[in-house]
Order: C-alpha cells, then sequence, then structure tokens
C-alpha cells in the first residue's frame, strides 16, 4: 500500500509536520530513531506558551499524541535506505520492513558533536548550552565556562560577549586556535585555559563547574559546548540527488520548503536553518502545506 507521505525523524519539524499534515486527511507514517537533538533537551525557554520553560522530551511526548489524535501513525526505527521507483518512494527500515509514499518529507536534524565527558547531558538545556541565539540570555552576567576546542570554541566564547563578559575558554583537547582568533580572544579580555575536562560538576542538572585532568576543580554558574564537528543528518536525501550546502544542509525552496528532487521536502536543522525549535515547527508546517498542495496536483482525492 502506497501511503502519502513518509516523514523521516520525530523531532519538532517532522511531528509538527505530521499534525499539518494529518489535518488534511492525509495517511502519515512517522518513522523516528528516537536519538534527536531535541530528546536530549531538558528544558527550552523561548517557546510560546511554556513560560516556565519544557523539556524536549515533553514537548515531543504531547506532541506525539496531538499527532495521534488525527490518526498520524509512529514507529521507532531507523530508516536505512530509501530510492525512488517510478513515482514512489521506497523507505526501508533497520527491521527490514519497507514502506512507500507518494511524497517524502527528511525531518533527521543534526547530531551535535559531544564529547564523552561525565555530567554533559544531564545539563543540557538546563545549565549547559549548546546554541546562543535560544540559549545566550540563560548567561546574563553570569560567570560562564565555553567548554570547547580550537577556532570552534573560541568563536563561541567571542559570540557569547553579547550576554556576558564573565568568560573562560576552557580548550578542551588543546584545539589549534588561528592566529586571528587569538587576537580576537585577547582583544575581548577572554581567558582560555589549555587543559583537559575530566568531569562536567552538577547538582541535578545545574551546572557548578568543571574538574579537570588533574583534579583541580574550577567553578562558573553557567556552560555552553563548542566543539565543532556536528554531523548533519543529510545522507538519505542526498542518496536521491537532493542537493546541499557546503556544510551539507539540504538546499530547500524558501516558500515551499521542497528540495530539488519532485516530491521530497526538508525541514529543520537537516535543511539550511537557524537551529530554533520554534523555527524548525514553522518549517514543518510549511513544508506540510505545500506537500499537502502537491498531492492535490497529483493525485485526485
Amino acid at each position: 500500500m502506497t501511503i502519502d507521505c513518509i516523514i523521516i525523524g520525530g523531532g519538532i519539524a517532522g511531528i509538527q509536520a505530521s499534525i499539518q499534515l494529518a489535518r488534511y486527511h492525509r495517511e502519515v507514517l512517522v518513522i523516528d530513531a528516537g536519538e534527536g537533538r531535541s530528546s536530549l533537551c531538558r528544558q527550552y525557554n523561548n517557546i510560546l506558551g511554556f513560560p516556565e520553560g519544557v523539556s524536549g522530551e515533553e514537548l515531543r511526548k504531547k506532541g506525539f499524541q496531538h499527532a495521534e489524535k488525527f490518526g498520524v501513525n509512529r514507529i521507532t526505527q531507523t530508516v536505512m535506505r530509501v530510492h525512488k521507483s517510478r513515482d514512489v518512494f521506497v523507505v526501508e527500515t533497520d527491521h527490514g520492513q519497507i514502506y512507500k509514499s507518494l511524497t517524502l518529507l527528511v525531518a533527521t536534524g543534526v547530531k551535535d558533536h559531544l564529547p564523552d565527558i561525565p555530567g554533559i547531558k544531564p545539563c543540557l538545556g538546563l545549565s549547559l548550552y549548546i546554541c546562543p541565539d535560544c540559549d545566550g540570555y540563560e548567561i546574563t552576567n553570569k560567570k560562564t565556562f565555553v567548554l570547547g576546542s580550537g577556532d570552534a570554541g573560541a568563536h563561541m566564547a567571542i559570540t557569547l560577549l553579547y550576554w556576558s563578559e564573565d568568560l573562560t575558554f576552557i580548550n578542551h583537547g588543546r584545539g589549534e586556535i588561528s592566529l586571528e582568533m587569538q587576537g580576537k580572544l585577547q582583544e575581548n579580555h577572554i581567558s582560555v585555559q589549555q587543559i583537559d575536562v575530566q568531569e562536567v560538576l552538577h547538582n541535578d542538572g545545574v551546572f557548578q563547574g568543571i574538574k579537570t585532568d588533574s583534579g583541580q576543580v574550577l567553578q562558573a554558574e553557567k556552560g555552553f559546548l563548542a566543539f565543532g564537528g556536528n554531523h548533519v543528518r543529510s545522507e538519505l536525501a542526498d542518496s536521491l540527488g537532493a542537493e546541499t550546502n557546503d556544510k551539507n544542509h539540504l538546499l530547500t525552496d524558501s516558500r515551499s520548503k521542497m528540495t530539488n528532487i519532485d516530491g521530497l521536502w526538508a525541514a529543520g536543522d537537516a535543511a539550511v536553518h537557524s537551529e530554533l525549535v520554534t523555527a524548525a515547527m514553522g518549517e514543518g508546517a510549511q513544508a506540510a502545506i505545500w506537500i499537502h498542495k502537491w498531492l492535490m496536483r497529483k493525485v485526485q482525492k
């Protein structure tokens, strides 16, 4: 049986798209591996309607409940391969199951490069952050450690000066810092510590500082991560011939969010993006509207 749309990725963009499509009475299947960026964030503080904040886990849970109310089907599997047979997309999962759809929305997101340091994950989104646009506000006038490597960490530290001048860049792994970035750090009086982090210290997710490989304890109120090397999960769309930019983000039409492949859409962090949850929601809904319009033209329903 061929369904209307398969959405690969059950993060914020994918869930929002599924809700919009289901409200057009479209048959939708969401295939989610369950390991997206939003599943790690313990608190978002910049989303309309949640003045006290909301965790990514809770937002996804309520989102899926909302989607299921309108008849969206969801399976927890990993998509291994996709191809197009004539006018139909064929999707194969790690369970050996094959699904077919008239349209495909890739909302596979980005996998952050997070070092295997104890204490990082309990703090994510609560007191240790990744995106300055989302969470720069949280460090306003607070003593903050930027845990990063090389130019990626240096650039983050300089960006965060907008909210706090009490910054220390912890160059974990002693990544190379370019002369240009060294100059900017010095110009802005940002301290650089060439040390390795053994552990992030926290109290139930509330960042307290770090313990170095030499056993030294350094205290701070907040932290940011910036190690570079994030993985954009665009391979599935790429295998269909979708165009990407130099950072592997999928290129889409600004109005419809469709890629250069007819019937293939992308939304959220896998596409050219802002890394905002609210932007991912908008892109998911936007893509869904144009998927419906495309189906209206292609299929008599």
